[in-house]
């Protein structure tokens, strides 16, 4: 055959392949979700293998192994005991409760760490939404926004107290990017950068996160403040708003469904953008592996440059420190 344009050449050999890669995944690129308890005992989590919920003890430790990977942050998800959980979620903005502990144990243990928190109400309500709760004389559940908006700034501003660099607020709730701004400049906290869950879907791929930590909601579902999964548009809406309130970065959640999204949003917008690879995504890989039907490291990395290629710059993924590993 008389070819001149030959594209196989470019993919010869090993050192060739890597010269013309176009996306290329670090550790860097990676942000490690942990999930933290009151308790001075690490727990498996059966809806999540691998995984665990951390004593304060142990979460210093296995941040501090995955910094050490190169993985420059972690977000923090904690799991509430019963007995504080409240219609008026008020345990979330506790000075002395549970996130604000390991804040400062993060701080103090890894000055350099990029800890980042969760803002929204699910983990302290009784109701296990995400915001707070009414219902009319019909029992008709109603979720309301503005005062929820409230509480979310006064979690927000104790988070940011004991020494967050970085809160996500992750409720969906009009206007709280902006509110939770303006709360954390009002307090001098200006450096304290938000990560906002712009387009944060109401998937079915959420269920075994809820199991982690135990914050499925008690009635109803979430699709009156989380994203119909058939819309793109929407999320460019969430997105404009977004950034006029004062984040800092954006987030699409889920991650791997949800491929189209994270493109559509990296042409609308210069601040960094980052996507969520949830515990459904996780326990897919990780069911498939162990049942011998996939290579887990090869298929953990190929999705995860495949969220990278779509247009995050940064990846929330339980195998952070395992591809940080891989990657070695």
């Amino acid at each position: 055959m008389n070819l001149y344009q030959r594209p196989r050449r470019n993919r010869k050999s090993a050192a060739i392949r890597a010269m013309v890669r176009e996306t290329v995944l670090t550790p860097g690129d990676l942000i490690y979700p942990l999930f933290i308890h009151d308790d001075g005992s690490d727990t498996e989590i059966a809806s999540m293998p691998g995984c665990r919920r951390w004593s304060l003890d142990s979460l210093v430790r296995e941040a501090g192994e995955a910094h050490a990977l190169g993985i420059p942050a972690v977000i923090l998800f904690p799991a509430i005991a019963g007995e504080l959980k409240t219609p008026g979620a008020e345990e979330c903005a506790n000075p002395e409760g549970l996130v604000p502990r390991a804040i400062r144990a993060l701080k103090a243990a890894h000055p350099t760490l990029v800890v980042i928190t969760d803002v929204a109400l699910d983990p302290y309500n009784s109701d296990g939404q995400d915001g707070l709760v009414q219902r009319g004389e019909d029992g008709a559940l109603e979720i309301l926004n503005d005062e929820t908006v409230e509480v979310l700034c006064r979690q927000a501003l104790c988070h940011a107290e004991a020494g967050a660099d970085m809160v996500g607020p992750s409720d969906m709730m009009d206007g709280r990017v902006g509110a939770i701004r303006a709360a954390l400049d009002g307090a001098s906290f200006e450096g304290v950068s938000i990560l906002s869950y712009t387009a944060k879907y109401a998937s079915a791929y959420y269920g075994p996160f809820r199991g982690a930590l135990d914050s499925a909601p008690k009635d109803g579902d979430k699709k009156t403040y989380q994203m119909d999964p058939a819309n793109v548009r929407e999320a460019v809406r969430e997105l404009l708003l977004d950034e006029e309130e004062g984040a800092d970065m954006v987030m699409v959640k889920p991650a791997g469904p949800y491929l189209d999204v994270i493109a559509a949003l990296r042409d609308e917008t210069t601040l960094p953008l980052a996507a969520y690879q949830v515990s459904g995504e996780y326990l897919m890989i990780k069911s498939a592996s162990a049942a011998g039907w996939v290579e887990e490291k090869a298929v953990v990395m190929e999705s995860l440059v495949g969220i990278k290629r779509a247009g995050a710059d940064t990846i929330l993924s339980y195998f952070a420190r395992e591809a940080a590993q891989f990657m070695g």
